[in-house]
């Protein structure tokens, strides 16, 4: 990959869009996105193999239980957008330094966390340090890569590293509860994030932020993400008081009002955090609708996995942790595959083999998760299937969803493509596991693999939506925006 250079100024731009400046080494602007991306990637899923762990070890029941991984998502979802467009303003080295410092920072704290709310607090600030990094990870490929295979390769192998630390999760976090205790899953960040951290601010050359007023517009991050708790909290309600009680409508209303008041102030505002005219690309709409579905059912597939070995298989955090590598591989080489595939029969087309894969693992779960099932033919198999597909999909809708967008939004249009699956992934966590606590009805594994059936269950019919979207809206190569 070559080195980044200044480009004149497209048609559409204006001047003092930041462009990235050379980098001293090429190679460094590579690894920086990848590691990145992985510790981002990772945080989402290193937990859930630690769950049971943290549960005994916090005190904790099971609806605080999923907000370990919700609080994360959420924040990180939430500011995403934030981040994506402070690296527009004052420059991607600058804004990736401080997300990762942050990160950092709140992977110690809550390492360090001796009660249950100190822990969803540092998950909190730890999902906020994300969202402000993980824009500047992609962005620092679509800027300094032009469309095309080339860009298509670069995206495809940071959606592989970056799939690789969401399906090493739970391997490293079995390993880590294991060996060490539930901490070090949190722990084990803090000093490759220091080793990174050292190795940009040296490094790699600064980048040149755009001239003039530098807006961000805070309230309508703080609007987005108090919405999307708001119904994530309303949703979980509804399994212990029902959907027409105070405590289910009033955060579901609330919420749900906040995100109408989010869209009414990007409407109007002069800096807005996310640009609606961009929803006029139809590559990009879609894409982010597709992503936002396909989150909706993927994120809550590791959460389940987990809690379906250690709780009705009985495995040991290490042993689940193993349990997971061949789907790590298998989302790994999905992502690899899919920039080949891309090439011979195109972006929309890959995608649909994608979500149709994954939407075959999670009907091949959901007819054999039992309490007498096995490794083989209940975990390994179907999620395999489930993985590749994941991986297959990820590329091309990543792809697509930053495509035709001017160059000056390549940070808020690469913190879209993040934004939309990570915020169906916090809601899709708790829907479906409202679902599964439907159908639980003791802590015997007998009483809890039907309610894990039917949350795959469920979420198999969420992807065959995704593949109606995908198959009706998404652009084909010869309709795409440029």
């Amino acid at each position: 990959m070559g080195d980044m250079v200044k480009r004149p100024a497209e048609a559409g731009e204006t001047q003092g869009t930041p462009v990235p400046a050379p980098a001293r080494a090429p190679w460094l602007v590579v690894l920086a996105a990848c590691a990145g991306q992985f510790l981002v990637v990772l945080d989402v899923s290193v937990v859930n193999v630690a769950l049971p762990s943290i549960r005994s070890g916090l005190r904790m029941d099971a609806e605080q239980l999923q907000w370990v991984v919700n609080t994360y998502t959420l924040t990180f979802a939430g500011f995403m957008l934030l981040g994506g467009r402070a690296g527009d303003l004052f420059g991607r080295k600058r804004v990736f330094l401080a997300g990762l410092g942050l990160f950092t920072a709140a992977s110690l704290a809550g390492g360090l966390a001796q009660e249950s709310w100190q822990l969803l607090a540092a998950r909190a600030v730890q999902g906020t340090g994300a969202a402000v990094l993980a824009p500047s990870t992609l962005t620092l490929l679509t800027t300094s890569v032009p469309e095309g295979p080339a860009r298509a390769r670069a995206i495809g192998t940071w959606t592989a590293v970056g799939a690789g630390g969401g399906a090493a999760g739970g391997f490293v976090g079995g390993v880590l509860t294991e060996a060490l205790s539930w901490r070090w899953v949190l722990l084990v960040n803090v000093p490759i994030g220091v080793l990174v951290l050292l190795a940009v601010a040296l490094r790699l050359s600064a980048d040149h932020p755009a001239g003039g007023a530098r807006r961000l517009d805070v309230p309508g991050a703080v609007l987005v993400t108090g919405g999307l708790g708001a119904v994530a909290y309303g949703i979980v309600q509804t399994e212990a008081a029902g959907w027409a009680e105070p405590v289910t409508l009033v955060p579901l209303l609330g919420g749900l009002a906040l995100l109408g008041v989010f869209v009414a102030v990007e409407s109007r505002a002069g800096a807005p955090l996310m640009p609606l005219r961009l929803f006029r690309l139809p590559s990009v709409s879609a894409a982010n609708a597709a992503m936002f579905v396909c989150g909706a059912a993927l994120v809550s597939s590791w959460y389940f996995m987990s809690l379906y070995m250690q709780n009705v298989l009985l495995y040991t955090p290490l042993q689940a942790g193993l349990g997971f590598l061949p789907h790590s591989l298998s989302v790994v080489a999905g992502s690899k595959l899919a920039p080949r595939l891309m090439h011979r029969i195109g972006a929309r087309n890959t995608a649909l083999t994608g979500v149709a894969l994954a939407a075959c693992g999670f009907l091949w779960f959901s007819s054999v998760m039992a309490a007498d099932g096995g490794y083989a033919a209940t975990v390994m198999g179907p999620g395999i299937t489930t993985m590749l597909g994941t991986g297959l999909l990820a590329t091309p809708l990543a792809s697509l969803a930053t495509s035709g967008a001017p160059h000056r939004d390549a940070g808020v249009v690469s913190a879209m493509v993040n934004t939309s699956r990570t915020m169906g992934g916090s809601l899709g966590l708790a829907v479906l596991s409202t679902v599964a606590a439907s159908r639980i009805t003791g802590e015997a594994p007998d009483a809890l693999a039907p309610g894990y059936a039917l949350a795959f269950r469920t979420g198999a019919v969420v992807l065959g939506c995704c593949l109606l979207l995908v198959a009706l809206t998404l652009p084909g190569e010869g309709r795409r925006a440029r």
